[in-house]
């Protein structure tokens, strides 16, 4: 297919209750005639009524064009990604339908964004397929969605912060994660997957250092943080090693990163911290699909309950005698704003490509598109600052 003729993005799961907010989003942002993009997924009559909704405050996007594609058929799926430049998949648990669809992408020569946070799924694809996307100057991006765009950008606007307040030497920076919101049936079920697939032990939260020892601090697991007033323990996510990544793949500087979950007082962190560990010790038995019956697929919260999320991220910033400490701020982590986040992450794929970094491959969001995807968030009402 010639590729001038494609779609700029297509929207894989538009069907889906966090595909559906995507739609939304860009059938709201998007002017017609803007760039062209079109909406997929395995059932053509629920696209038509999405289609239908968005169409029915926007009568631009009556003619929206529609796509059939399964999971389970790789010829759907290679016809799909023939078909744009960017690929936008919220089609989860990644590890149980996201494979093929990658595979598609990098044989089709398009790029690629998902909302991950499966840990053996996002190392599969890089073990699979970074070498052949970088050879045809391809960018694939996992984790543009709470999981991990706050906290990959955030860790890089602190790192120019400290550079701007000239600090030298191996930076140290530990990220402190406040957020409240509901969650969809696809995301239980996504979250449930990468609990099931971390190690006893791997949960410290703790980056290594990507260049070398580096300087890192000695400190009890759970433990009250001074520097921003609250108890703190190491956060199981995949967010470290996103960091991480993004740190060997920018490969500036050197850098340990940890990241935890905050709480005003030591019984709210206890709370929370019960709370996660049932989940995740049941994510790892055949009770898991009770805990997945408690969200059907395709459900989620209401406007309203979205319309009183939040999160805000606080990164404390060390390098030699220079530091800092930075927010990251947002609406509803898990819907409202991950939608915007991956969507202007598609956007900035198809859009900003002349002022992306020269890297091609499986990226972070930091090392494929850095500051110009954050200029693009705060547009969004998404907050990037540096705290007084």
């Amino acid at each position: 297919m010639d590729t001038s003729a494609r779609h700029d993005i297509i929207l894989f799961g538009a069907t889906g209750f966090t595909g559906g907010l995507v739609a939304e989003y860009l059938a709201q942002t998007l002017e017609p005639g803007q760039l062209s993009w079109a909406l997929a997924g395995r059932d053509v009559r629920k696209l038509r009524r999405v289609r239908e909704a968005l169409a029915a405050t926007n009568p631009a996007w009556a003619e929206l064009p529609l796509y059939q594609g399964l999971s389970s058929d790789s010829e759907s799926l290679r016809d799909l990604a023939a078909r744009t430049r960017v690929m936008l998949t919220t089609v989860g648990p990644y590890a149980s339908h996201g494979e093929p669809l990658v595979a598609a992408c990098v044989a089709e020569g398009c790029d690629y964004v998902d909302l991950t946070g499966e840990p053996t799924f996002w190392k599969g694809v890089i073990d699979r397929h970074h070498g052949e996307a970088a050879a045809k100057g391809l960018r694939l991006v996992s984790c543009c969605g709470f999981d991990s765009i706050p906290h990959d950008l955030g860790v890089l606007y602190t790192v120019d912060r400290l550079r701007e307040h000239g600090g030298e030497g191996p930076i140290e920076i530990d990220g402190f994660v406040r957020a409240h919101g509901g969650f969809s049936g696809g995301t239980l079920a996504s979250a449930l997957q990468a609990m099931a697939e971390l190690r006893p032990g791997a949960s410290s939260g703790r980056s290594a250092p990507s260049h070398g020892p580096g300087g890192t601090r000695s400190r009890p697991r759970i433990h009250f943080e001074s520097a921003i007033g609250r108890w703190v323990v190491p956060m199981p996510t995949i967010d470290p090693l996103v960091v991480e990544r993004s740190t060997a793949l920018i490969g500036e500087y050197e850098l340990r990163y940890g990241h935890y979950m905050a709480a005003k007082s030591l019984p709210r962190l206890a709370a929370l911290m019960a709370g996660v560990g049932t989940v995740f010790a049941l994510a790892k038995t055949p009770a898991r699909h009770l805990l997945e019956r408690l969200r059907p697929s395709g459900s989620g919260p209401s406007e309203e309950q979205r319309a009183k999320g939040w999160f805000v991220v606080t990164f404390v910033g060390r390098q030699g005698q220079a530091s800092v400490t930075t927010e990251v701020r947002g609406g509803d982590p898990g819907y409202g704003h991950t939608a915007k986040m991956i969507a202007e992450a598609a956007r900035c794929l198809a859009e900003d490509r002349d002022r992306l970094p020269a890297r091609h491959g499986v990226l972070t969001p930091a090392a494929a598109m850095g500051e110009v995807l954050i200029e693009r968030l705060r547009q969004t009402g998404m907050e990037f600052t540096v705290r007084a």
